[in-house]
């Protein structure tokens, strides 16, 4: 049966504390930035003076992500093509950002829209039906997560696309916080239910 490797559960770890971290500190230092109206790639856009902060948060980012799909051989591999292609969107919004706070990149949007539905897509092509992988990977957790995770990613779709909305930063940041969090506890939740002597694995024998 193929394991979490290291890189993978340290990459899982950091995750969600850089995610959140970054639009924290991105935030905290441009005073007049409204986190509850503003997307996140506001404050990677080219006229905002914390451009570069969060942009290389967005690259961290990134690189975790594929370092995930790389690392993390529980998954099927399917659902691991899912995370690197998730992780090149990444990229790919963040090179090409916004221009301004009042204007938009079509490539951007294209390139985040991949990125969130892969993020909330990647649990069902991880599904394990071998009963010796671990709970996280079998089929009804890998259903419960891909249906919650894409719930909440058409709401923000929907928020997101409503040019009179007027909490699309609220939106965004609760999927975001929500992918990169299920990944870091369904990596962390095989890593420990593999280890020689839990009882996952004694039962698995």
């Amino acid at each position: 049966m193929k394991r979490i490797a290291m890189p993978a559960l340290i990459a899982s770890t950091i995750g969600p504390v850089q995610s959140i971290l970054g639009w924290l500190i991105s935030g905290s230092l441009w005073a007049s930035y409204d986190p509850i109206r503003q997307t996140i790639s506001d404050l990677a856009a080219s006229d905002s003076p914390v451009r570069w902060i969060q942009t290389g948060f967005f690259f961290f980012g990134a690189t975790l992500t594929v370092t995930g799909s790389i690392y993390a051989r529980t998954l099927a591999l399917p659902g691991r093509i899912l995370l690197l292609g998730a992780g090149l969107a990444t990229y790919a919004l963040a090179i090409f950002n916004t221009p301004s706070q009042t204007g938009h990149s079509d490539l951007h949007r294209l390139s985040a829209t991949i990125s969130f539905v892969l993020m909330s897509a990647w649990p069902l092509f991880s599904m394990r039906f071998d009963r010796n992988y671990p709970w996280p990977v079998r089929p009804w957790v890998s259903l419960g997560a891909t249906a919650v995770l894409t719930l909440i990613s058409v709401w923000f779709l929907s928020v997101w696309l409503d040019p009179h909305a007027q909490n699309v930063g609220v939106a965004e940041r609760v999927i975001v916080t929500a992918q990169v969090l299920w990944l870091s506890a369904c990596i962390w939740a095989c890593w420990l239910a593999e280890r020689p002597g839990s009882r996952a694995s004694i039962e698995n024998k």
